[in-house]
């Protein structure tokens, strides 16, 4: 969004909020394309999914360095709704690769894959089939049998999912909650800053259904004792509430992979997750992940239940047996 000039933000604007537009470029897509494109719902689709700050980005973009899959990327914006008519009457040239707002040294151009399929999900109020039609339609635009999606907001229909998708695989990074809870809310005090000065921002990350920091933020689970955003407790708790809730659905749940983020560095766990994944070897590599933070004002009793349950998914035999 860093990249668009005058005309391209009221382009986007156009279709941020305007939802008739985006459901004819669908009715056109599938017009012109439904009847040309194969079914892949029995494939071994990838979806990322869980909080964000947990390596989820990192990992998306090395499963799609593979290329052996489909994802929506920067060249589908705006007409997102039509992945095949949107390729053909997008003139945007390819940016210079630039780095993120969050700062965190992952850089992006027109050909990197992010996560927009929610606006898409939330249009059609979730209608499942409909997204099988997506999909599909997507992989035919990019000629691929595989798809690839990161949405935070998936582990929330991960059984309906499997229904449509039954051989897709779900990878859910967890991290150690004292690095991660400080790294979301870092990234809550930079996109409210960033979404004071450029109301644009703001703007676009509500179209996406990027609610995760920022002056738009909402909570993944209703707050138990704190619900101040700008306090670091906020952001532990709810890391323990999304997680203990994480544990208690799906560690045991087949095709439902949970990855340590500080154990992405590791060559035989690494070796491991992309054996399972069918993928040729990755680069797993993130930086942060042992840093030791100190004098941060947490909560004594709910930092301890937090390492508790992270040394709880360690400790799981979802570890020992998932990836043989």
């Amino acid at each position: 969004m860093q990249n668009y000039n005058f005309f391209q933000k009221l382009l986007h604007s156009l279709f941020f909020n305007i939802k008739l537009i985006n459901l004819l470029l669908y009715e056109l897509e599938k017009f012109f394309f439904i009847n040309k494109v194969n079914n892949y719902n029995n494939y071994k689709h990838i979806f990322i999914t869980g909080l964000p700050r947990s390596g989820t980005t990192p990992l998306l973009n090395c499963i799609f360095k593979s290329e052996m899959f489909a994802s929506l990327t920067y060249e589908n914006m705006p007409y997102l709704f039509a992945p095949n008519i949107g390729l053909a009457i997008n003139i945007s040239e390819n940016f210079e690769k630039k780095i993120r707002f969050h700062n965190d040294q992952i850089y992006f151009d027109l050909k990197s894959p992010e996560a927009f399929d929610q606006p898409f999900l939330n249009l059609t109020k979730n209608n499942l089939n409909e997204f099988s039609n997506y999909v599909n339609l997507i992989l035919h635009s990019k000629k691929k049998e595989r798809y690839l999606s990161k949405n935070n907001k998936n582990y929330l229909r991960i059984n309906e999912l499997k229904k449509i998708f039954p051989n897709a695989i779900f990878l859910i990074p967890i991290r150690y909650p004292i690095n991660h809870s400080n790294s979301l809310f870092n990234q809550h005090k930079n996109f409210s800053s960033l979404q004071k000065k450029d109301k644009f921002i703001l703007d676009y990350m509500n179209f996406l259904d990027h609610h995760e920091f920022g002056l738009n933020h909402k909570e993944w689970f209703k707050p138990i004792k704190y619900t101040n955003h700008n306090e670091l407790n906020y952001w532990l708790e709810q890391w323990y509430l999304f997680y203990n809730n994480i544990y208690d659905k799906f560690i045991n749940q087949k095709n439902v992979h949970i990855l340590v983020y500080e154990n992405f560095s590791d060559n035989f766990y690494r070796s491991k997750i992309t054996n399972s994944l069918d993928l040729k070897n990755i680069n797993l590599d993130l930086e942060d992940r042992n840093i030791n933070l100190k004098n941060l004002d947490f909560d004594n009793d709910l930092k301890l239940k937090s390492i508790n349950l992270y040394n709880k998914f360690l400790n799981s035999n979802k570890f020992n047996t998932n990836f043989t």
